[in-house]
């Protein structure tokens, strides 16, 4: 495998990133449906018709392998029965699947359709179904044996949806429909809804640190604009330019749910896009079912998590020696990756793994491409090709190397053409949509007032991630954490990311997270909540031990004041540490603390 780092024996990768931004262009067609490109146009080409599209596996149950062809004949069926139960263009269908077969299903036969898939992850809970139903206005929700019963119990509290079409078996329940006796039904032909590249194709509801959770529409052609980032990011995705059959055998397999954009628009959709076959494991994330997956279907490319990634290095430190891994490219997103999951993946998994950076609005804008560009361990990368990003302060101006600032991306690319990524708007909230902006400074008067058509800003302006981050000297990116996530200590900016690596590094470690806790003299003081890994017992030794290993990487100021130590982080559904739960936490236990005295 090609790696970013130089050995005694291999030569460093040469930079081509600018000469990769300088020569690349979009083309985007006026028309352009993203179940055409993903499913449609496979299956009506006999030489691909009977390729594997998905493997749908899980826990007791045999593999199952389902073909281009096959896929196209179910999502055709269901076309034609979502359009007898009066779905129409523009409709939003809520889509509450886990990773199966019938998930991919039912994304291309509302796609072609010309309605709008609204992916909800099997976690949510009553409150969370029923909030982005009702707000959606969803018609008609798709779901399971695992969320049936979720979504039944809200369905009285959202008066647009009128019909639940439930896959495994008949179900039970007024307006409950059996996906099986629907399709059966229905012919397996369907004429594709022809859609415009700009309109609408995805809802995908995206939660804020403060506020109820914002509906991001994501129209079709934001599938164009992810793809320079999965190529990259997944080392040309089995491609060699220098030979076009290169890359047939590229298995994909990712644990980020498909209701999540990571795991949509960033493993599901692209791979499909591309004509390969796509893992989907209905089943708990563990680190043995994932060597094993990753041997069993000799997976060649991978999206794994930060957190999943550590909790495979703290499980199998050599996993080589015991599975036969064939990762060829490796992308992880949510977190810093740290230089010592960095490394083991380099050593163990034979992989230099892509860190990569982008939101639900503007997804797969940053990251790395170790076969085309030096990987650095830790860095978010670089602009991928046809973005044009920056580092910005307060009044849209570009931050010097070194000072932290807002990631940001410009709504023109570095030729001036629009970039396609960009989201259409957040669901009934105009307000929320222009405040995701800033106008550029550098740009003529006569451009900051021209205006966008769909989204209604100027299209010479910055999109703000709400991301912090720094650019060296080289153009890396260096993420800093969330805005909301940076605190000062005792008149120091501490950044978690840089502590929480260097806690993970401690072989009692496997995961961490740091947050400020409140201090009267110091107005907070680093805090960190530490998960054990097997074998280590919590102690009064343990906590010195991992306060001096912290001393001895990072600035004096930098290490924690209190260690807490806990059997599990708060998370969110597509893996990210909740800082902000433990932040909360930590006020309000200072406030407490601050009333009992009085």
């Amino acid at each position: 495998m090609r790696t970013s780092r130089r050995s005694d024996s291999r030569p460093a990768i040469p930079d081509a990133h600018q000469a990769l931004h300088q020569a690349f262009g979009w083309e985007v067609p006026e028309w352009f449906n993203m179940a055409q490109v993903c499913s449609r146009r496979w299956a009506d080409d006999h030489r691909h018709a009977d390729q594997t599209a998905v493997v749908a596996c899980g826990a007791q149950q045999p593999d199952r392998a389902h073909s281009y062809a096959e896929l196209q004949q179910q999502a055709n069926r269901l076309s034609h029965a979502l359009v007898a139960l009066g779905v129409g263009r523009g409709d939003r269908v809520a889509i509450v699947l886990p990773q199966r077969f019938e998930t991919a299903v039912a994304y291309m036969a509302v796609l072609q359709m010309g309605a709008v898939g609204m992916p909800l992850s099997q976690l949510f809970g009553p409150e969370a179904l029923a909030y982005r139903l009702h707000d959606s206005e969803a018609v008609v929700a798709i779901c399971d044996a695992s969320t049936r019963s979720a979504v039944q119990a809200v369905a009285a509290e959202c008066p647009a949806l009128h019909t639940v079409i439930a896959v495994d078996g008949l179900a039970s329940g007024s307006g409950v429909l059996d996906w099986a006796s629907v399709l059966a039904q229905e012919p397996d032909r369907f004429d594709l809804v022809p859609t415009r590249a700009e309109e609408a194709a995805v809802l995908i509801y995206t939660s804020g640190t403060t506020g109820n959770p914002k509906g991001a529409l994501i129209p079709h052609r934001a599938l164009i604009g992810n793809l320079s980032g999965f190529i990259c990011s997944q080392n040309w995705f089995g491609f060699d330019p220098s030979d076009a059959s290169a890359g047939s055998q590229a298995v994909f397999w990712s644990p980020a749910d498909w209701a999540w954009t990571g795991g949509l628009m960033d493993a599901l959709l692209p791979t499909l896009y591309f004509g390969r076959t796509i893992v989907g494991y209905n089943g708990r994330f563990s680190p043995q079912v994932a060597f094993e997956l990753l041997e069993r279907h000799r997976v060649t490319h991978s999206f794994l998590f930060p957190t999943a990634l550590k909790a495979m290095m703290k499980a199998c430190p050599k996993p080589r020696q015991r599975y036969d891994i064939r990762l060829e490219g490796l992308m992880s997103a949510g977190e810093a990756v740290g230089d010592a999951v960095f490394a083991w993946c380099e050593q163990h998994l034979g992989v230099t793994v892509n860190e990569m950076f982008g939101q639900t609005e503007i997804n797969y804008i940053v990251g790395n491409c170790a076969r085309l560009y030096p990987a650095r361990p830790g860095s978010m990368g670089k602009a991928y090709p046809g973005h044009r990003v920056a580092v910005i302060d307060e009044a849209g101006h570009e931050c010097p190397v070194g000072v932290p600032g807002d990631v940001s991306v410009h709504r023109l690319d570095v030729h001036g053409r629009p970039d396609p990524i960009f989201f259409l708007g957040y669901w009934k909230n105009e307000a929320a949509t222009r405040g995701k902006f800033t106008p550029d400074p550098s740009a003529t008067r006569t451009q900051r007032t021209e205006r966008d058509e769909v989204l209604g800003v100027p299209l010479y302006s910055w999109c703000r991630t709400g991301d912090l981050a720094v650019r060296d000297e080289d153009g890396y990116l260096w993420y800093q954490g969330r805005a909301d996530d940076v605190f000062k200590a005792a008149g120091y900016r501490i950044g978690p990311s840089e502590i929480e690596n260097c806690l993970v590094k401690h072989p009692a470690v496997a995961n961490a997270a740091v947050v400020p806790k409140p201090d009267a003299e110091r107005g907070a003081v680093v805090k960190a909540y530490v998960v054990l890994a097997p074998g280590f017992v919590p102690d009064d030794a343990l906590v010195q031990a991992l306060q001096t290993h912290v001393k001895g990487k990072l600035a004096p100021y930098e290490y924690p004041k209190a260690v807490e130590f806990v059997d599990s982080l708060p998370m969110t559904t597509t893996g990210k540490v909740q800082r902000r739960v433990l932040r909360l936490q930590e006020e309000a236990r200072y406030q407490q603390a601050q009333e009992s005295k009085t």
